[in-house]
């Protein structure tokens, strides 16, 4: 059994993981907006510094699962941080990197603790909380992950131009530190097994699988456009490179609207949560390619894609908390893979398509693959074997009950460690 843990304390370890999610997407993305700095300064082309992207998210899809299945008995406070210990010397040899080796290595060590983290993390914030409002605190813990992009890697961009790109992940480095102290403080410890959100709370292997196919797909629908939109908001919708930024930053505040929003019915309608971004995403990616020459339209859509983007994302873990067929971290692991695989593969996929067909026919991909995923989905749901969706439970009417110690046999009878109450 987990130990009580107080709700202004659960509170704070939500907050608290949060923002290392957000230090962890900062830092896999802050090579891209300092790609002209380190290059030159490293001697390496602005591709070779590209692979320090694209090798991160590979490396996190070959060791999630790996890394999880070793560490699954080591107390969740010390393994988060020890993770975030390592994120914190990871990004301080990244500052001090005097050749490119060192700094791809310096990475590889930072991808591997993000590896671990997005497998742990999702159960570890959520197990304090009831059943009924976990989907609330999956999008509340997502908001870190959604505003690395809007906030983290512009403010790491502008650190690096003003003060040297070694700058930004010094600075990293520093906040991981913090971090890491503060999991050691706040969070328990405590067996794995024993987290209020250790295993499914309606495990069903099938389904799951589903899950992870369309997960992969969906992602990497949206990827195949999102990671070439530069050049599609300049070749095919004629913006200027002055308003890129301006563009860029409506679709990640989109984003951070999309998870807000999910945080309302990811309890009451988990599978609608997950079909509404991805058909949201299709409509838009399909109207990309209709009708991006029309600009106001494109800011629209632009928009559209980056809500349902986020929002799918916090569905996604929210689901997995759900269909587990066992261990949480191990699905949480298997979600990671899928995640990153759609990065990955999307990635490709726009590359290999655009210097064959340029940026248009991205769109078209890309609304093509959230399609199948949508599709995917709704034809489980149809077929009538993934059930109905839950309902939040309502308020009891019967007198509050009587607070027990921990220990007693009566203390988690409701489903959560006893004095925690709803976000």
């Amino acid at each position: 059994m987990a130990p009580e843990v107080s709700p202004r304390r659960a509170r704070a370890v939500l907050v608290t993981l949060s923002l290392a999610a957000f230090a962890f997407i900062t830092t896999e993305l802050l090579p891209v907006g300092l790609l002209t700095h380190i290059a030159p300064d490293l001697g390496r082309s602005r591709s070779e510094v590209g692979l320090l992207v694209s090798g991160y998210a590979v490396v996190v899809v070959l060791a999630s699962i790996p890394l999880t299945r070793l560490t699954q008995r080591i107390p969740r406070r010390q393994l988060l941080g020890v993770t975030m210990l390592l994120f914190a010397a990871a990004n301080a040899a990244a500052a001090l990197a005097s050749t490119y080796a060192v700094l791809a290595g310096s990475r590889l060590v930072t991808a591997l603790a993000q590896a671990l983290f997005w497998s742990i993390a999702t159960a570890t914030v959520i197990g304090p909380f009831p059943v009924a409002v976990r989907g609330r605190a999956v999008a509340l813990f997502s908001t870190g992950a959604t505003l690395a992009p809007v906030l983290g890697v512009p403010l790491g961009t502008w650190l690096g131009q003003q003060a040297g790109w070694r700058a930004a992940f010094a600075v990293l480095a520093g906040v991981g530190l913090a971090i890491a102290a503060a999991v050691l403080v706040l969070l328990p410890s405590y067996p794995p097994a024993a987290g209020g959100a250790a295993r499914g709370s309606a495990p069903d292997g099938r389904r799951f699988a589903v899950l992870l196919i369309a997960t992969a797909l969906g992602i990497g629908g949206f990827m195949t456009l999102q990671t070439y939109v530069t050049p599609f908001l300049l070749d095919v919708s004629g913006f200027t490179d002055g308003v890129l930024a301006p563009l860029l930053f409506v679709s990640g505040a989109a984003g951070v609207v999309g998870t807000l929003v999910a945080a309302r019915t990811l309890d009451s309608r988990p599978i609608a949560s997950l079909l509404t971004p991805l058909s949201i995403g299709t409509v838009s990616l399909l109207g990309l390619y209709a009708l991006g020459a029309l600009r106001p339209g494109v800011v629209a859509l632009l928009a559209g894609i980056g809500l349902a983007y986020a929002a799918f994302g916090s569905a996604v873990q929210n689901r997995m908390l759900q269909l587990a067929p066992g261990s949480t971290d191990i699905a949480s692991a298997g979600v990671s893979t899928a995640f990153n695989a759609g990065i990955a593969g999307g990635s490709l996929l726009g590359g290999a398509l655009l210097p064959l067909s340029g940026a248009r026919p991205l769109a078209l991909a890309g609304g093509l693959l959230t399609l199948a995923a949508v599709t995917l989905l709704a034809v489980d749901t149809r077929r009538g074997r993934v059930g109905p969706e839950p309902t939040v439970a309502q308020p009891s009417t019967s007198p509050p009950a009587t607070r027990r110690p921990v220990g007693h046999p009566d203390s988690a009878a409701d489903g959560r460690p006893s004095g925690t109450r709803p976000v």
